[in-house]
């Protein structure tokens, strides 16, 4: 069965059924494309060097080369051993959420929580990414901070009829190229609204877009079925825990310089 999913790649690019077919060749052959260079792809697709150039300009890579480190990061280890692979299984244990995220984010982020007053925190995501999404609103709520959660069974009216009251936009995009998800913190940012975004290590439109970027590692980019294993939405509920945390630390803090007033 195969795994690997082009669409957030190729979204909107209009490659042709060859150019596809090689993409798919270049993924799933990392390990050897770079040596066989331009013409080696060509002659094992049955194709030009030009379609792999002009396949090239069509996703707005420079060139092969960079098409290929540009690639390598969404590819990480072959999929039919990501299960079983040492470093899959050691991420259990050793967590990288400090390694990609600041404490000065952490406690941002929960200062922004503690100045939403009598606004809404507005929280959006689609598929997958909807079930940390809803985890984190009931976590606010219980909190006493009042939220509208959002995914892409509703209507764009809920989103845009709210944007008044609206103080901040949490969205959570894996890929952070869910093109729905993209539109929200756009029109967020247009209307003055502070937007944070949850998706995986790689830049993407989401996490360029937002003001404040929190961002998990995701061992298996190209599986957008979410059919193999894969820590990355674990760990954004461990970031979230990691978050709320600190909004406590915030709260505690508030309090004690209120209860202190000095003569």
């Amino acid at each position: 069965m195969d795994i690997v999913d082009l669409r957030k790649i190729t979204e909107g690019k209009n490659l042709t059924e060859t150019e596809t077919d090689v993409l798919r060749y270049i993924i799933t052959h990392m390990d050897d494309v770079l040596k066989m260079g331009v013409r080696g792809v060509a002659k094992e697709n049955f194709t030009s060097t030009s379609t792999i150039m002009r396949l090239t300009r069509k996703l707005g890579f420079d060139g092969f080369i960079d098409m290929y480190y540009r690639l390598l990061p969404l590819t990480g280890e072959k999929a039919e051993t990501a299960a079983t692979n040492l470093e899959f299984i050691n991420s259990f244990c050793s967590n990288s959420l400090l390694q990609y995220n600041s404490y000065d984010d952490i406690r941002g982020f929960a200062r922004k929580l503690r100045g939403i007053g009598d606004g809404y925190v507005f929280l959006y995501a689609t598929g997958f990414s909807a079930i940390p999404m809803e985890y984190l609103t009931k976590k606010l709520l219980v909190l006493g901070i009042r939220c509208i959660a959002s995914n892409g069974m509703d209507s764009i009216g809920v989103f845009e009829n709210n944007l008044r009251q609206m103080k901040l936009l949490i969205v959570i995009s894996r890929s952070g190229e869910t093109q729905w998800v993209v539109n929200r913190v756009k029109i967020a940012r247009e209307n003055g609204v502070d937007t944070v975004s949850f998706t995986n290590e790689v830049d993407n439109r989401v996490n360029t877009l937002a003001d404040m970027k929190f961002r998990i590692e995701d061992s298996n980019k190209l599986d957008d079925r979410n059919m193999m294993a894969n820590t990355f939405f674990p760990n954004v509920m461990m970031l979230m825990e990691l978050l709320i945390y600190e909004y406590h630390k915030v709260l505690l803090e508030d309090e004690a310089e209120t209860c202190y007033q000095p003569e």
